[in-house]
């Protein structure tokens, strides 16, 4: 399989929010602050964590299903038009099936205005008590000008989702996801491990602190074609994880022209940038 070419001019981010258990007007909120933060980065495509907009609470997914025309989330939609920016946002949504449990869903809002719907396939253990999969093996669709598989979590501890993203021409595989502490450097190794076989990137993003119980590690990241961690957020709390290939396709490190760095978005704290990785 031949390996992606990614323009000259390329910038994905990743966008470590903490969520307000069910609390979706103060969490769109939260998502435009960094959608703004972001589009003043340059971001072309900006991937937020599993549920960001009701946090990873599973007694209220049932209440908290969204739909693209929901007006909660015209907002969201609106800025992404107005950024020029793919964003990719969190949220319950109607089963596949219908009749069925919610689903957990990943919306993708594009600059053109349209909509679109990625619902997790694998769930975890339990999950299935609150949330139905989808039916999809993969969904690749062009976000920023690349092919672009979204995944959910779960679906990336599955290796056959990995797989078929990347015959399906995934060029990156961008992941929200809830990962605790305990869980975080198996599951990274697992992404650093489909980029490096795979050949394509690997986008992280991850909840920057707790929810539905679960004390996650933050640290979201990105990998290059081939497995080097350009970029990796030092540990939990917001900020943009940000990774771009330059003018001339140089860079910084071993990722093969990639460069990174973080931007701190805690309210009240000065934004600050570095390079980072693992």
């Amino acid at each position: 399989m031949n390996p992606p070419v990614f323009p000259p001019l390329y910038t994905v981010a990743a966008a470590q929010s903490i969520s307000l258990p069910g609390d979706m007007p103060a969490n769109v909120q939260a998502h435009l602050a960094m959608v703004q933060a972001a589009a003043q980065e340059g971001v072309q495509l900006l991937v937020f964590p599993e549920l960001s907009l009701t946090g990873y609470e599973p007694d209220l997914a049932a209440r908290h299903v969204l739909g693209a025309d929901d007006a909660v989330l015209a907002p969201l939609r609106e800025a992404a038009r107005a950024h020029g920016m793919a964003v990719v946002v969190g949220a319950p949504v109607a089963p596949a099936v219908p009749g069925g449990l919610p689903a957990i869903g990943a919306w993708v809002f594009e600059p053109d205005g349209r909509a679109a719907l990625y619902r997790k396939r694998h769930l975890h253990p339990g999950e299935n008590t609150f949330a139905s999969p989808g039916t999809e093996d993969f969904h690749v669709r062009p976000l920023a000008g690349q092919p672009t598989a979204l995944a959910v979590c779960a679906d990336t501890t599955h290796p056959e989702h990995a797989r078929a993203a990347r015959g399906g021409g995934a060029a990156l595989y961008a992941c929200g996801s809830v990962i605790s502490e305990g869980a975080y450097l198996r599951e990274t190794a697992q992404l650093q491990g489909y980029a490096a076989e795979w050949g394509m990137a690997v986008l992280l993003a991850n909840h920057g602190g707790p929810t539905g119980g679960y004390a996650c590690a933050g640290r979201s990241a990105f990998w290059a074609p081939g497995g080097a961690c350009v970029v990796a957020a030092p540990g939990t709390g917001t900020c943009l994880v940000i990774a771009e290939r330059d003018g001339d396709g140089n860079g910084d490190g071993d990722g093969d022209g990639w460069r990174g760095r973080v931007v701190d978005t805690e309210p009240g704290r000065p934004g600050t940038a570095g390079v980072a990785g693992q």
